[in-house]
């Protein structure tokens, strides 16, 4: 592939994971390919959203090398342009979760050569009361995990953090009693846990819904009912799930839609990529094929 012009835009603040040292593996393999190239380092928080909305229309591709968080601050910047680039996400984080998706390699230089080697994809994005996420919303169990995590231990522990995390808040989880409206039907009910996705992975860990897609011009929804572990390692680690459909035995509602509004009876966090800003009530549509994306085409 070649562009004219270009953009690689990384997180200048995570320390080693993310940085010049990645900047130099991945730069001679991107340079040859883009004719103009502009780089630049976010220093601070906000920094990569704004960045994308000045001057992502401006540019053929965008590379994004950081993590879940900065790939979230760039979509929200790019999400509202009406020229939006070819987008490229160079795993430089935690979890880097939507590069999983899209089925590129963790290894950064052979992110980088999948990517020039790989397809165009074009992906639904969400969006949630003036907002944007690209692989979930969640609130309940999932918004107390991502605060529970102790940030020491993040550093030392990398994603096992996420799921120690994730052993801790299951005990102490509470119900919460919701409405959701989605796509003209209602369900009013109990959960530990409700998840609005539109990629396959959380915290490294892949989602046992085959259906889920994030090309299909649907949001995948999944409520929790029971704080019990077993049902939790089910949605980690069981078998898939074929079809959207209700578990009443082991209290898991799977569903499918395109348009959401949630109500809760106590105001809950949202957690939307991982990043904790928002609270219930909420609405989410969803921009179907909205922004492209380089993905590595074998699976």
């Amino acid at each position: 592939m070649k562009w004219k012009n270009g953009l690689i835009l990384y997180n200048g603040s995570a320390g080693q994971k993310a940085g010049k040292d990645l900047l130099g593996v991945c730069m001679p393999i991107l340079s040859p390919e883009i004719e103009e190239l502009t780089v630049m380092p976010t220093k601070e928080q906000g920094d990569a959203e704004r960045i994308c909305r000045e001057k992502g229309g401006a540019v053929d591709v965008l590379f994004i090398l950081g993590g879940d968080g900065t790939v979230h601050e760039c979509i929200n910047g790019l999400a509202g342009l009406k020229k939006r680039p070819v987008v490229g996400i160079l795993p430089g984080g935690t979890c880097n979760d939507f590069s999983r998706e899209l089925n590129i390699s963790q290894n950064i230089e052979e992110a980088a050569k999948e990517m020039l080697a790989g397809e165009i994809r074009e992906i639904d994005i969400g969006q949630v009361d003036g907002r944007y996420f690209l692989n979930f919303l969640g609130l309940g169990l999932i918004a107390d995990t991502s605060t529970n995590i102790d940030s020491g231990q993040k550093n030392m522990l990398g994603k096992v953090s996420y799921f120690l995390s994730a052993i801790k808040t299951v005990k102490q989880a509470d119900t919460f009693t919701f409405k959701m409206e989605y796509d003209g039907e209602m369900i009013v009910d109990e959960a530990v846990l409700i998840l609005v996705g539109n990629g396959r992975y959380i915290g490294t860990y892949r989602m046992p819904f085959k259906k889920i897609d994030s090309s299909d011009g649907k949001l995948d929804i999944v409520i929790v009912k029971n704080s019990n572990l077993a049902v939790f390692k089910d949605i980690l680690f069981g078998n898939e799930y074929e079809e959207p459909h209700e578990r009443t035995d082991r209290d898991i509602i799977y569903l499918q839609a395109r348009s959401i509004k949630i109500e809760t009876s106590e105001e809950k966090d949202i957690d939307t990529d991982g990043e904790i800003y928002m609270k219930t009530p909420l609405s989410v549509n969803l921009l179907p094929n909205h922004i492209p994306f380089l993905c590595q085409t074998d699976e």
